[in-house]
């Protein structure tokens, strides 16, 4: 009974393994999934290594009864987490079909100039302002997901149906790689700011490089600022 029993026990561990690497997998966005396994390994091994010890311990101070108990316990408590925090796949499949296409510059950038400031102004008329804070959540949720920084939403002072949008990145490319990142849903609450705003002309997003107050060595650091360490 025993050998039928570890039988099936260790056919559903290989089963219950390579189908978590593979919902990890589906469960990431694509340009991320490197570094999701990445963490998922490091701590899948890390825990072997620590339940290891722990329930090793537990046979040594107390008996090996002890210690199987304690294992399956913990493993139906891990079961009741699962179902009530599942992985959800990944909704953006379609990352591959971005039709981005960065704005024509004055400026000579290069990969590494930054950083760089997104600036996108918003005109919302007072019944809409609802509809456009709950589209810009989401947003904020999206560009974050994406690896924007410092994102902030300011609504003008003097003009109040003037709203702004500014996000930040390290670098220009990093910028142009956050545009690629967002999928169909995240470009979908796009169009739908882009109904709300009701300015003479359409709403878009224009990147600026910050710049020190510091006098540029040569030409070529002219368009080369970095972030201070």
């Amino acid at each position: 009974m025993a050998a039928i029993f570890m039988a099936v026990g260790g056919s559903d561990w290989l089963v219950t393994w390579t189908g978590t690497d593979v919902w990890v997998q589906l469960a990431s966005p694509k340009w991320v999934v490197g570094r999701t396994l990445s963490i998922y390994y490091a701590l899948t091994y890390g825990g072997i290594a620590a339940g290891s010890w722990i329930w090793g311990a537990v046979a040594q101070n107390y008996s090996l009864t002890s210690a199987l108990v304690g294992a399956a316990g913990a493993l139906l408590l891990v079961a009741v987490v699962g179902i009530v925090l599942p992985v959800h796949p990944w909704e953006g499949s379609d990352q591959e079909s971005s039709d981005f296409r960065a704005q024509d510059l004055a400026l000579h950038l290069r990969p590494r100039s930054g950083p760089i400031v997104a600036r996108t102004d918003y005109s919302i008329s007072e019944s809409s302002i609802d509809a456009f804070l709950c589209c810009m959540r989401a947003k904020r949720h999206a560009l974050s997901r994406a690896d924007a920084r410092n994102w902030t939403l300011q609504r003008n002072l003097q003009t109040p149906s003037l709203w702004t949008e500014t996000f930040r990145t390290p670098t220009w490319i990093d910028f142009l790689r956050l545009n690629h990142r967002l999928t169909a849903a995240d470009k979908e609450v796009g169009q739908n700011l882009l109904a709300l705003h009701d300015g003479e002309l359409p709403s878009h997003t224009e990147p600026s490089i910050e710049r020190t107050t510091e006098a540029a060595r040569s030409r070529a650091s002219t368009f080369v600022s970095r972030p201070p360490r």
